[in-house]
This record gives C-alpha cells, sequence and structure tokens, in this order.
C-alpha cells in the first residue's frame, strides 16, 4: 500500500509539473526558482541543519522573486 502511495504522488507531481510548462516562465519564477536552490545550498552550509536549509532556501527565493521581477519589467530609455 505505501508503494501505491508514492506512485500516485510522485504522478501527481509530475503532472503538475508538466502542466507548469505551459507557457514561458517570467524571470520572476525562474528567480524564485534559481534562488530557492541557491539559498538552501548556503543556508545548509552555513547552518547545518535542516532549519538553516528551509531558512536559506525561503530567503532565497524572496530574493530571486524580487530580482525577477525587477527584471521583467520594461526598461526606460535613458534620454541623455
Amino acid at each position: 500500500m505505501n508503494t501505491r502511495h508514492l506512485c500516485l504522488a510522485a504522478a501527481t507531481a509530475a503532472a503538475l509539473a508538466l502542466g507548469g510548462c505551459a507557457t514561458r516562465p517570467t524571470n520572476a519564477q525562474i528567480g524564485t526558482g534559481v534562488g530557492a536552490v541557491a539559498g538552501g545550498v548556503v543556508g545548509n552550509a552555513l547552518f547545518g541543519n535542516t532549519l538553516g536549509t528551509v531558512g536559506g532556501a525561503a530567503a532565497g527565493a524572496l530574493i530571486g522573486n524580487e530580482v525577477g521581477k525587477n527584471n521583467d519589467r520594461p526598461q526606460r530609455q535613458r534620454g541623455y
């Protein structure tokens, strides 16, 4: 029964992941993902525990999202 639940969870996750690829991701979405991974790695390296990894991933996701949103905005023309 446990294997059945694991297969069902994996199939559901795969369906959701593929559904998320229906459109091109924004820079904010890419930044969130990259920031979460990088933050998790740094948090784990600095603190060496689960709380550090999760905290680093959360902080990295927030920072990556803000950087990505900034890159999604149209750039104003500078008139010098």
